[in-house]
This record gives structure tokens, sequence and C-alpha cells, in this order.
């Protein structure tokens, strides 16, 4: 078997840690990631006098709402939400309780893997880092988060882009599949990594304030008790505060990420040419001038309700599974 790392648990331990963790979260917070999701993609109400184009997926009819009052009823209440706790009203009421947690296979398809890849990476690349005069160990959680979540950001895009598509617009799975299609046929490959940017603009900047206030606040807590004694509840605090101010400052890049993303494959529907890919800077311009400062935190409540939770019972279910493992191995070492 591997060898142990300087926390006492193989790489491969640090895996089922992690991704054990991704599956309590995922089961936990899903509800209010598709709430989120549903907020920040829908679109402005259409004003009397204005068309518009509208295609639920590449599968049904287009749309022309030539008067905001006689739009179809898809784009009417109870489709239309103001507020998280709105969404999840409407969407229970009229999409039924499952609905809350469409995309879940997905969802636990991608986070799995993605995070099993991302706590060890983050968990080796620190132990690499530390000691070294290539970082001072103050900056060292910083340097390894940031790292760690590129490359897992890379390795996951597509499946990150699928998730949403279907927590979006609430399209099946045989309709996602011609949406992909439809995409990959203008776009080629590179369509499926349409919301990578933005994505690791969110991502990378969040991992690395995320770790770096993680480990500084753990240390503080830590402090606080009896060097000999550890306790989950410190890593469920430090990692709530952490994920807390990380989601609030990078907010805006999450709404890009997902605008962009639930616009894969609808200009297929009207069998027009695409149009070119804005620059994640001009998105973040547009999103202001159309909506102002609010649309830049569109879902700022979900995300922030869902930030501080997911982010405790994450790091708190893997500290708890390293501990046991930390255990086993001294009950058995790994080379016995």
């Amino acid at each position: 078997m591997a060898d142990q790392n300087p926390g006492g648990i193989s790489p491969l331990q640090q895996m089922v840690a992690s991704g054990t963790g991704a599956v309590v979260t995922s089961l936990f917070m899903t509800p209010l990631d598709v709430v989120k999701v549903r907020l920040q993609s829908q679109r402005p109400s259409v004003a009397g006098g204005k068309c518009l184009l509208y295609c639920n997926g590449v599968l049904e009819p287009l749309y022309l709402c030539p008067n905001g009052a006689r739009c179809a009823t898809w784009f009417q209440d109870p489709t239309r939400f103001t507020g998280t706790l709105d969404a999840f009203v409407k969407i229970v009421r009229h999409e039924g309780t499952r609905t809350l947690w469409s995309g879940l296979p997905a969802t636990l398809v991608m986070t799995v893997p993605a995070t099993a890849i991302y706590f060890t990476a983050y968990d080796q690349l620190k132990a690499f880092l530390c000691g070294r005069a290539l970082t001072s160990d103050l900056y060292a959680p910083m340097v390894a988060g940031a790292l760690a979540r590129l490359g897992t950001v890379t390795v996951i895009s597509p499946l990150e882009l699928v998730r949403t598509k279907l927590q979006a617009q609430h399209v099946s799975y045989r309709e996602l599949g011609a949406c992909v299609r439809a995409a990959m046929a203008q776009g080629g490959w590179r369509s499926l990594w349409l919301g990578w940017g933005p994505t690791a603009l969110r991502d990378v900047p969040f991992s690395a304030l995320y770790w770096f206030n993680y480990e500084l606040v753990k240390s503080w807590l830590s402090g606080l008790r009896p060097k000999d004694q550890t306790s989950v509840g410190i890593s469920f605090v430090a990692g709530g505060i952490s994920g807390t101010v990380a989601a609030i400052l990078t907010l805006p890049f999450d709404v890009v990420k997902t605008q962009r993303q639930v616009a894969l494959g609808a200009v297929e529907a009207v069998r027009v040419t695409p149009p070119h890919a804005d620059s994640t800077w001009l998105l973040l311009r547009r999103i202001r001038a159309e909506s102002g400062t609010r649309g830049l935190f569109a879902g700022f409540l979900p995300r922030i309700i869902k930030a501080a939770p997911s982010c405790a019972i994450m790091i708190s279910t893997y500290e708890f599974g390293k501990s046991f493992f930390q255990r086993l191995n001294r009950e058995q070492p790994l080379g016995s």
C-alpha cells in the first residue's frame, strides 16, 4: 500500500475521506445550489412591445414574445422568482419537492471525484511546500489551494457544465444530450469547457482565500484548546467562516459562470450563427449595465447560506475521516 503522508494516512485514505464528505455535503446542500442557479440564470422580465427569443433546450419550440403581458406561460409566474424564499416555495409548489434535488446524480458524479482529487492534491501540495524555500509556511495553504483547484477545474469542467444545465433549465437527460451534441457541432470539443474561464476565476481565488483563512482560523481556535486535544467542531467553525468570506468575494464570477454555461446550445434552436463569446470582464460589465451592481451578486443569499454549512460539513467530515484512518493506522500499521 502507498506510503503514509506526514498526516499519518495514505493518499488513498485521503481520497476516501474526502469522497465521503462530498456525498454527505451534496445530499444536504443540493437544494440551495438548485435555487442559486435558477435565480442567477432567469431572464429579466419582458417589457411590453419588445420581442424575446427563448428556447428551453434545443428540442423545445421557439417562442416569440411581442408583448410582455401576453407572453407564453413558461415565461410568466410562477417561473419568475423574486428571491430565495420565493424560489423555494414556487419550485416545490409547481414542480415538486424532487426538483430541489434535480441534477443530484450529475452532482455526485462530478463532486465525488473532483473533491477526492482536490483535497488530496491540496494536502500533498501543502506538505510539499511547507518547510521549503519556495514559499513561506504562512502562504503555503494559499498556493497549494490555488494549484489544486486549478487542476481540478480543468478536469471536471465538462461535468460542471452538464450539472448547471440540468439545474437551470430543468431539461431531461435526453434533451441535455442533444444540447451538448449541438454545441459540439458548432464549437467542437472546446464547447465542453465553455465555462472554464469564469469557473477558474471563481474557484481558484476562492480556494486560495478559503485555505489561507481556514488554516489561520483553525490554528487560532486550536490555540484555545490543550495541544493534545483536537475537535471536529474547530474544523466545522473554521470551514464555515472561511467559506463565507471566500464566497462573498468571488460571487460575481459565479454569476458569470452560470450565465455562460446555461447558454449552451441555445442559438441552435433558431439556426443562427453563434455570437462571439465575450470575455469574462465584458460579461461582468454587461451584467452591471443591465442589472446594476445587484446583478453581479444575484443569488447572494443562497450562495452564502450554502457556502457556510457546505464548507463546514465538508471539511469537518474530511477531518473526521482523516482522524479515523489515523487511529486505524496506529492500531494496524499500513506496512503490516
